[in-house]
């Protein structure tokens, strides 16, 4: 059965179209020019655009430059585009890795929504002379301050979303460090048997790190909140009137609810990508601190002072194995933004004078990173909260190794200390805890090793 066309023209000649897509000619041409490499424009992406075509629209009328029934249709479509859905999503199916700076997404969403403010007017898609995709809908603008803007709206969503996934976080692992306070164990440097801690302390530490996370991601906002709109091509304003450029920003800021303001130089946003590095670097950070702790859980695991939550099988030869898949997921999301970063940074780099054509890549990289990072700190979450300690696994280790001794230098002094620690080293049938009691007593070693003791920080010259 052959499917239905219509055709739509161009600068470079004739196309035929799905008669029922709401694409047009410019997108049907990206479809075929461009590889498929799995990597579809993020949707977020593509509703930020919406909401910035319904800004214009909703300023192009204020100011008299548009039809009110086609500024009212081209709003409707708008809010339809953000509203998403499965048959919506499948009108934008653009490859992220586009030449041209995000015109071909520019103009997939520029098309889409001309097609449905048609039909919202009675009319059929592809009957331009009602609503143009370029002369109502893109009136006033450029893909060089549209895409941009976009981007940022797109990541604050984003960021505002991850800091909030992350405050969940750092509570999960407080709640650990109350629950695991008075557990006694042995801290570890090199990997080796150190001084002695509590396990509660050592889960402060990762709420600790989380706590730094979440609050650089908010301050990420901050360097995501200065846009271009309205700088059209090269940050100059031209063709856009000026009244225009100093209103649509305060009507794209009232439809967003974000604290947007107009760049203090606009060729300059529209050039250069730094801030988007900027916030990549952020979020880098916080993945090296998540492939950290997840490393440091795995480990404690392995060593059984804790018990991760079991999720699944772990092998499919070796019945009963069940294997740490949650903190593996986590370091895996951790390796991919790093790469991102390395993207992101390349891309920024790779700009020419008054564009940056590597932006469609740069934008996939940055809310791919904040998608899985978002993903993953979720789901870490939930895996914490099931997280068990064995007390008595702790207490073993910490009882027979021969760096507990340390824990006597302020009562004892280091000499003495250094003795007893190779008396013990010719010692057999003892634990180091009960050879420090039978030569130091009883009530200085639970003293010395009680969790509270071991809490608190320092000592006092009294003690």
């Amino acid at each position: 059965m052959v499917e239905e066309t219509r055709r739509e023209h161009d600068g470079l000649g004739a196309l035929d179209i799905p008669a029922s897509a709401l694409w047009g000619i410019h997108t049907q041409r990206a479809l075929a020019n461009f590889p498929d490499t799995g990597r579809r424009v993020p949707y977020v992406l593509i509703a930020s655009i919406a909401v910035i075509k319904q800004a214009a629209a909703v300023t192009n009328t204020e100011l008299g430059l548009l039809p009110r029934d086609v500024a009212q249709a081209i709003v409707s479509a708008c809010s339809a585009v953000c509203e998403g859905g499965p048959e919506m999503e499948r009108q934008f199916l653009l490859d992220a890795l586009q030449g041209g700076a995000g015109t071909s997404t520019n103009m997939n969403v520029n098309e889409v929504i001309a097609n449905l403010a048609l039909l919202k007017l009675g009319k059929a898609p592809g009957d331009y002379e009602t609503v143009h995709p370029l002369h109502h809908v893109n009136l006033h603008q450029s893909t060089n301050d549209v895409y941009p803007t976009a981007l940022r709206i797109a990541a604050i969503a984003g960021v505002r979303r991850l800091a909030d996934s992350f405050a969940k976080l750092q509570g999960a692992f407080q709640e650990k460090e109350t629950a695991f306070q008075a557990i006694p164990k042995m801290g570890r440097t090199e990997m080796q048997p150190a001084v002695p801690m509590t396990l509660g302390q050592e889960f402060s530490a990762f709420a600790e790190a989380i706590a730094r996370d979440r609050w650089r991601t908010f301050k990420c906002e901050e360097r995501l909140r200065l846009v271009n709109i309205g700088g059209t091509a090269i940050g100059t304003g031209l063709t856009a009137p000026r009244a225009f450029i100093f209103r649509v920003i305060e009507v794209l800021r009232s439809l967003t609810g974000m604290g947007l303001a107009r760049s203090e130089n606009v060729i300059d946003g529209t050039a250069n990508a730094d801030a988007f590095v900027e916030v990549s670097g952020i979020l880098k950070a916080s993945a090296a601190n998540l492939s950290k702790i997840a490393g440091d859980l795995r480990f404690l695991h392995f060593l059984g002072e804790i018990a991760l939550p079991p999720l699944q099988a772990g092998s499919s030869i070796m019945p009963g194995k069940i294997n740490p898949v949650m903190t593996e997921a986590v370091m895996q999301v951790a390796m991919a933004a790093r790469a991102n970063d390395g993207i992101i940074t390349d891309c920024a780099a790779h700009g020419t004078l008054q564009i940056n054509e590597f932006m469609p890549l740069l934008a996939w990289a940055l809310l791919d990173t904040l998608e899985m990072l978002n993903n993953a700190v979720r789901a870490l979450t939930k895996h914490i909260a099931g997280i068990e300690a064995n007390a008595g696994r702790c207490a073993a280790y910490l009882a027979d190794s021969p760096t507990l001794i340390t824990a006597f230098l302020p009562k004892i002094g280091y000499e003495r200390a250094e003795a007893l620690a190779e008396e013990y080293g010719a010692t057999h049938g003892l634990t180091l805890r009960a050879f420090l009691a039978a030569r130091l007593g009883q009530a200085m070693v639970d003293e010395v090793l009680a969790a509270p003791n071991l809490i608190k920080l320092g000592h006092t010259e009294a003690e």
